[in-house]
């Protein structure tokens, strides 16, 4: 894993950017919202961080560390997140329309109000994750795993659920499974 304080955007440590954004966060003088669209981070340790507004559209975070992290209205569109390591993080409202998250770990999450429209969470790790209120049409999720995962109040229409074991998951009123 490596330290934000070893990576370089633009000239920046990643780590500099991450103090003016958490400033920015908390409507300080000097604080700048964190651009890392495009940005090669993969295997970056983003634990614990404030990232919420942050842009990483179309970034490259295969295999980074953003546990527990606060990712709020981050954008996340169209972003590589294969095999990251995002469990117990707040993704209330964050955006990862076409985002790549195949076999991500993203258990014990809040996705409250998030979009997931044509992304790819196949053989992802979604137990115990809350996608109440999402935007998940187009998405993947074959073979993920989903025990005890909030679906309630979720528009399933036009999501891959094929190989998905729903046995344990809250699903929607009236909710019947293709081919049933």
């Amino acid at each position: 894993m490596k330290s934000p304080k070893s990576v370089r955007i633009g000239g920046k440590k990643v780590s500099e950017i991450l103090e003016l954004h958490a400033k920015f966060v908390r409507g300080e003088e000097g604080g700048a919202r964190a651009e890392f669209a495009g940005a090669d981070l993969r295997r970056v340790d983003f634990t614990k961080a404030n990232l919420t507004f942050a842009n990483f559209a179309g970034a490259n975070l295969e295999g980074a560390c953003l546990r527990e992290a606060k990712l709020g209205s981050a954008d996340f569109s169209n972003a590589k997140l294969q095999r990251a390591d995002m469990r117990r993080a707040d993704m209330t409202e964050a955006h990862f329309a076409g985002a790549n998250l195949n076999e991500a770990l993203v258990s014990g999450v809040e996705a409250f109000r998030a979009d997931f429209r044509g992304a790819n969470l196949s053989g992802t790790d979604l137990g115990m994750t809350n996608f109440r209120d999402a935007q998940l049409h187009g998405a993947q999720f074959k073979g993920a795993r989903m025990n005890a995962t909030i679906l309630r109040e979720t528009n399933l229409e036009g999501v891959d659920l094929s190989g998905v074991d729903l046995s344990t998951a809250l699903l929607p009123r009236n909710y019947a499974k293709a081919g049933a």
